[in-house]
């Protein structure tokens, strides 16, 4: 499924365009906005680099690369042509430095501390999920305002009182939000985290949510992706093709 951007902050991603490195000589662009296409692309190009890394490979071409992104060689070359990433001809790109190159680029050379809000079946399944650590993110606090959840352990962390959201969200120290609650109170809990200080929001919840420009929000509407794929089956079905 794709994360949808429901709200953005002047277009591009916190951090996207910051970070210095070398590849063929050359740094990162200073003062340039990434563009925000390229954005959605650098998380798969970091698994390609670490999926190449984990092979033992050292080095590797612009096409190897594009080929595990799923993008074309062309297009790989001008994204990371914006982090200030050439590679060299006959050499192609250094794989541990273009994934250094990648992850400061994407924000992710500190880890960032993230505050999950709803802690039903699917809060569950997520606080569980071992790519949140392996990404470089750290779970660092977990809110429910049923009262049965409160108190209990998952994950290893003990499900706070969402009457206290501001508080936890101080202590905790957390940046980035998650949001599995429902549609019907998703808007008012964004507004609190916004306003404890929480700059980005993944949410879960159906619905657009209203946030100032400071603030970044992607949305993930299982069912909207479903809905999609249930029109392009239909349009195979009926022998016709989606443009």
């Amino acid at each position: 499924m794709d994360a949808r951007r429901t709200a953005a902050r002047g277009g591009t991603a916190r951090g996207a365009g910051r970070g210095a490195g070398r590849d063929g000589g050359r740094g990162t662009r200073r003062g340039e906005a990434v563009p925000p296409a390229t954005v959605a692309r650098l998380p798969g190009y970091l698994r390609a680099l670490e999926a190449t890394a984990a092979s033992g490979a050292v080095l590797t071409s612009s096409e190897e690369l594009a080929h595990r992104a799923g993008v074309t060689p062309a297009q790989l070359r001008k994204d990371l042509s914006h982090l200030g990433s050439y590679g060299r001809r006959g050499v192609g790109y250094d794989v541990e430095h273009l994934r250094e190159q990648v992850t400061v680029a994407l924000g992710l050379s500190d880890v960032r501390r993230v505050v999950l809000v709803g802690v039903g079946n699917l809060g569950h399944a997520l606080a569980n999920y071992a790519g949140i650590a392996e990404r470089g993110f750290s779970l660092v606090a977990l809110v429910d305002a049923d009262p049965a959840v409160v108190g209990t352990t998952v994950a290893g962390l003990v499900v706070e009182p969402a009457d206290d959201l501001a508080g936890v969200v101080a202590r905790a120290g957390a940046t980035i939000a998650v949001l599995t609650t429902p549609a019907a109170v998703a808007q008012r809990v964004c507004d609190e985290l916004v306003a404890a200080g929480v700059v980005g929001v993944l949410t879960f919840a159906p619905g657009t949510l209203r946030v100032p420009p400071h603030v970044d929000v992607r949305a993930v509407d299982v069912a909207s992706e479903l809905q999609i794929l249930a029109f392009h089956d239909r349009a195979r079905g009926a022998g016709g093709g989606a443009s």
